[in-house]
């Protein structure tokens, strides 16, 4: 080591070792300001700057009160999730396990018969636009919408679409009963029964469930936990089936946070290019980032190829049912297929939600939403650090959602039955692949407060798997 460097650098670069050697794991705490000054004999201030390098560097990052974090991928989850062979484009079947969760309302809640009660600021606000909303209807109440939705919504999300790289017209884009109904519309158009579609694996499990009911084949790309799809092994795919679809989550995919790095996505759209495919980009978490919102796949796309799909309830209700599509060159026949299933969205919600963007209550919201994801997400990364076993997380920059690997004797399945028994629903892996996958795995969601009830119920699903 350069003993011409400055102390900090040389810090900088002896922490920079240890956590690239895997002396500290991802998601673990690094020791103390006041610890590294006694084990290296410098000033606060010298080795303040060396982890504001550091964290600069994308290798730790500063949490409120908790300390210096690691956020550097070594051996965690860089590479693609296991996959001993791709499996030829088979038929879905979604297991129970995935209707039972769904019926009891709790993709995202481990207790999701416990309710707070209590309303976000954001949320009392939205409701008020959308009153008044309502208030200012007159002689529309006998009359749908246009099919299309509400032009001055669509201009609106126009205007939050250009600040992520992607200059859209409001005549693009079609308002949707959410985003599950966005991804169907988008399937039900450029899909004919029989035909290949690919999917990450492990990903979204809604998907699939559209997949089945479609009477679409599927075929699971491996996927990092950290950049998302392998587009070397689609490539590969590609060149020994004949794939009609792919669908994908650039930005803080489900789940476990990744994000697809720009040079993949550039090579993503030149293999759509290539094999004559439409790729459905899966747009719902982007937004929830609070190291900064990823630009659209849409922004990089020239020829229509990129159908963009998303909704606003990851980030403000689940009972909005408020999404959007843009369907690039297919966008016309999706607006056609709308119309056989919806004549005409809530006009007085859509105006609502575009008067709650356009004064500002909607960026305002999201400051404040970012920063309680940020702290709900550390909570939950302490509370799995002290689990005793060979626990792998991963510690995502945006989504709602971290993703949990066991020692592999452990089936979580197994566990879902046994935590039901205590009111407890939890989310196994073996739900984001349609093979026999991931049976070891749980997405754990962050995406509500970490108050008594949910703190108690994540520690005793930490001791249900300690005791299988």
């Amino acid at each position: 080591m350069d003993s011409s460097l400055p102390k900090y650098q040389l810090l900088e670069d002896e922490i920079k070792q240890g956590i690239v050697a895997g002396r500290w794991k991802c998601g673990e705490r690094l020791p103390s300001i006041r610890t590294l000054c006694d084990l290296h004999g410098c000033a606060k201030i010298t080795i303040q700057h060396a982890l504001q390098r550091l964290e600069a560097k994308g290798l730790v990052e500063s949490r409120e009160r908790a300390g210096f974090f690691v956020t550097y991928q070594n051996e965690e989850f860089d590479t693609p999730c296991r996959m001993e062979r791709i499996e030829s484009p088979k038929p879905v079947s979604v297991s129970e396990l995935f209707r039972d969760i769904m019926t009891r309302s709790a993709a995202f809640d481990l207790t999701p018969s416990l309710h707070s009660g209590e309303m976000p600021q954001g949320i009392v606000q939205l409701n008020r636009s959308i009153g008044r909303a309502l208030r200012r209807q007159k002689g529309g109440f006998q009359y749908y919408d246009e099919p299309a939705g509400d032009p001055g919504l669509r201009h609106q999300l126009a205007t939050l679409f250009a600040k992520r790289g992607w200059t859209a017209d409001a005549s693009e884009i079609c308002i949707t009963s959410g985003c599950q109904q966005s991804l169907f519309l988008a399937l039900l158009t450029v899909c004919s029964e029989g035909d290949v579609v690919a999917v990450e694996s492990p990903g979204f499990y809604g998907v699939l469930q559209l997949l089945e009911q479609l009477k679409l084949k599927v075929i699971e790309v491996p996927t990092s936990l950290q950049t998302g799809m392998d587009v070397a092994a689609f490539s590969d795919i590609l060149e020994h089936w004949d794939v009609r679809v792919c669908v994908v989550q650039p930005a803080f995919a489900t789940p476990g946070g990744a994000v697809m790095p720009r040079a993949a996505r550039r090579r993503l759209l030149e293999l759509a290019e290539k094999h004559d495919l439409a790729i459905i980009e899966d747009d719902i978490y982007a937004e929830t980032g609070w190291s900064g919102v990823p630009d659209t796949l849409k922004s990089l796309d020239k020829s229509g190829r990129v159908i963009h799909c998303s909704s606003l309830s990851k980030v403000l209700s689940r009972d909005l049912r408020l999404g959007w599509v843009s369907g690039g060159r297919w966008h016309s026949a999706i607006l056609q297929m709308k119309l056989t299933s919806q004549l005409a969205s809530s006009r007085f919600v859509q105006q609502g939600v575009e008067s709650y963007i356009k004064e500002g209550d909607y960026a305002a919201f999201l400051r404040k939403f970012r920063l309680q994801l940020r702290r709900q997400r550390d909570q939950l990364l302490e509370h799995l650090a002290v689990c005793p076993l060979a626990v792998r997380t991963t510690a995502p920059q945006g989504g709602l959602a971290v993703w949990v690997e066991f020692p592999e004797a452990i089936n979580t399945i197994d566990i879902y039955s046994r935590a039901l028994d205590e009111g407890i629903v939890i989310t196994p892996g073996s739900l984001f692949s349609g093979a026999d996958r991931f049976g070891n795995c749980l997405r754990i969601s962050f995406s509500h407060p970490w108050d008594v009830q949910r703190t108690k119920a994540l520690k005793r699903v930490l001791e249900l798997v300690q005791n299988p």
